[in-house]
């Protein structure tokens, strides 16, 4: 149970306080830090997946905790920078991602009870999604101050809105390949 790829996901989780702590710290460069253990997660997020696929270490609870810490770090997240924000031009995207998240949670359990959990697989859009919203949340985390760096917000701000269009497609996306299982019809 316990390889490589689930240790990296473990230690994902741990970031979790880490990253919380360092956020509120006060600490000089408080928020680089804290953007800098969120890259740290997101790496250790494609590379979990990868190496469970190249070591052929795939396992049930790899595949039930993988999921759970991705979502419990994103959402964590966005509630940091929608809390500290305290704008509507962040609470917004942040209520579509994370209710995107809790459907599709939903809807991947159900398929899955129902035996076709495979037409609700993860999809190129769904990554793609995951990618903006890391990207943007990096920017949103950090907010460098440095007059070189003023780009930074502005950019993560639009990056943000990029995956929020994202979050809406591929949740139209995974509603739409999942509509027979949902009204009780077989697939074509």
């Amino acid at each position: 149970m316990l390889n490589i790829p689930n240790i990296l996901t473990l230690f994902r989780l741990l970031l979790i306080p880490v990253f919380l702590w360092l956020f509120y710290s006060g600490l000089d460069s408080a928020r680089f830090w804290a953007a800098l253990v969120f890259v740290l997660a997101a790496i250790t997020d494609a590379l979990d997946g990868y190496l469970a696929r190249k070591l052929e270490q795939s396992t049930p609870f790899g595949a039930f905790l993988d999921p759970v810490a991705d979502k419990v770090m994103v959402v964590m997240a966005l509630v940091l920078v929608t809390v500290d924000e305290q704008a509507l031009w962040m609470t917004i995207p942040a209520l579509i991602m994370i209710s995107r998240e809790i459907i599709i949670s939903a809807l991947r359990e159900w398929m899955a009870s129902v035996g076709q959990g495979a037409a609700v697989a993860v999809s190129g859009g769904g990554k793609l999604k995951t990618i903006f919203q890391m990207v943007a949340l990096i920017g949103l985390i950090w907010q460098p101050t440095h007059s070189l760096l003023v780009w930074v917000m502005p950019a993560s701000i639009i990056v943000l809105y990029l995956a929020t269009l994202l979050t809406i497609s591929s949740m139209v996306q995974y509603i739409y390949a999942a509509r027979h299982g949902l009204i009780g019809e077989q697939a074509d």
